[in-house]
């Protein structure tokens, strides 16, 4: 079988979510069913970088993996574009066979039988400044689907107003599954500098309303990859 690969690179630190801070190699998929309008990975999603998506065997992409890691375990992130596009089972049997640990970001869309093998199924369902619909019964079949993973957890990101009221209805919908919120990062062309400053007062303004609401339910997290390395790709 092949997969469309966009990178693999690590390790580095998880950027975001519940690893935040965990030493991870990702492996970013190639190709998308959303467009949002403010997608920091066009790489991975617009069908203009195709070319430069490599096509791997399951072993081809777990030997890089392997030789990244200095063949320690350590956990292996399957990112995108929507890596639920594609099927990863195999990758995933031969990491956990060496005592890898695996996590998944998706937007909810496509659910995949591979999800329960996973020790963390980050759900990241697109608020309306992305400018996608959720389809709530296809996010369901994602939870569904995702039963047998050691954690699912639900991860927005947060741009204005609309967003954090969107994300209110969002949890109302699922409070069971733990709640991550993070502001966005208007500035998404790796080329151009990240304004730190910026980005602590949209993590502050994000904190200051929850706590103004008394909404106690999510954690308030920054995208730590950003304030480190701005934009750059590969970290």
């Amino acid at each position: 079988m092949t997969l469309r690969i966009a990178e693999i690179f690590g390790p580095t630190i998880q950027g975001e979510g519940p690893l935040i801070g965990e030493p991870t190699v990702f492996v970013r998929a190639g190709g998308c069913d959303y467009r949002c309008s403010w997608c920091d990975s066009l790489h991975a999603v617009e069908s203009q970088y195709r070319h430069t998506w490599a096509p791997m065997t399951d072993q081809a992409v777990w030997d890089e993996v392997r030789r990244l890691s200095g063949g320690q375990p350590l956990t292996v992130s399957l990112s995108g574009g929507n890596p639920a596009i594609q099927d990863f089972a195999p990758v995933i049997a031969l990491g956990r066979a060496e005592g890898y640990r695996f996590a998944c970001e998706t937007q909810g869309s496509v659910a995949r039988p591979w999800f329960a093998d996973l020790d963390t199924l980050v759900l990241s369902p697109k608020p309306p400044s992305s400018g996608e619909t959720v389809d709530w019964a296809v996010f369901a079949d994602c939870l569904s689907a995702g039963k047998g993973a050691r954690q699912v957890v639900m991860k927005i990101v947060i741009f204005d107003e609309t967003d954090y009221q969107w994300a209110k209805d969002a949890h109302a919908r699922h409070p069971q599954l733990p709640l991550y919120l993070q502001p966005g990062n208007p500035e998404v062309d790796p080329d151009s500098p990240v304004d730190p400053q910026s980005l602590a007062d949209r993590l502050g303004w994000l904190t200051d309303r929850v706590m103004a609401d008394g909404w106690f339910a999510p954690r308030i997290l920054p995208q730590l990859h950003v304030l480190i390395w701005g934009n750059k790709r590969g970290v």
